[in-house]
């Protein structure tokens, strides 16, 4: 899942960022509400964490022209303003969710969570499964035929990814966009690459993960 950042204080972005990161999420960061604007009108985001205080547009207007342009990506504001009246301007302006400074990390996930699940309208799972293969989200453990099978945390994103869309093929691109940065060159080997090293992990008989020629990759239950 890929989640756009909106925050000009370096501290706190890199903080947020890097936590995001180590979660399994795709993550872009904009220090300003007019390249997020921009971002947001050219890029799926599957929910945006926005500061209220931004240079050239603040973080209401923004939230404010991004839902005045039918655009339904979940929004938690971030703010040193604690009191009742910023919280309701907030949410009013367009927000779903309202976090002041300081925040604890999980209780910024736990939030985010809750809103994706809100959004598709589907009770998020804890468990994913497709035949012999098992992966824990509130642990992130995975399991093979029952071993356990340690992953890295971009291994496991991609684990994750695939297995949420279990019997479809994905994209390199698409796996590009949910679990790199675009920072990646679409022309690198980065997917290829993991692809392999999550094979030999998961798939060593070649029976579960395989390669679309030119298209992408499908895992499927043996």
């Amino acid at each position: 899942m890929r989640i756009l950042v909106v925050e000009d204080d370096n501290k706190i972005a890199s903080f947020v960022v890097k936590g995001l990161k180590q979660s399994g999420f795709a993550v872009d960061r904009c220090a300003d509400g007019e390249e997020a604007l921009v971002l947001a009108e050219t890029t799926g985001y599957d929910a945006a964490v926005v500061d209220v205080m931004l240079p050239k547009l603040d973080g209401l207007s923004f939230i404010q022209r991004i839902r005045s342009r039918k655009m339904r990506v979940p929004v938690i504001i971030l703010s040193a303003k604690a009191s009742v009246d910023d919280r309701v301007r907030g949410l009013q302006a367009g927000g779903d969710d309202y976090l002041t400074k300081p925040f604890a990390f999980s209780e910024l996930i736990a939030r985010l969570q809750a809103l994706i699940r809100r959004a598709t309208q589907t009770a998020e799972p804890t468990r994913l499964a497709v035949g012999d293969v098992t992966l824990d989200l509130l642990t992130r453990e995975v399991a093979r035929a029952g071993q356990r099978v340690e992953l890295q945390s971009r291994e496991f994103a991609l684990l994750e990814y695939l297995m949420r869309h279990a019997g479809r093929t994905v994209t390199k691109t698409m796996i590009l966009e949910h679990i790199f940065d675009y920072s990646f060159d679409p022309q690198t080997n980065v997917v290829d690459v993991l692809v392999h090293r999550l094979r030999a992990k998961m798939d060593p008989d070649k029976t579960r993960l395989h390669t679309i020629r030119g298209v992408g990759y499908v895992l499927r239950a043996t």
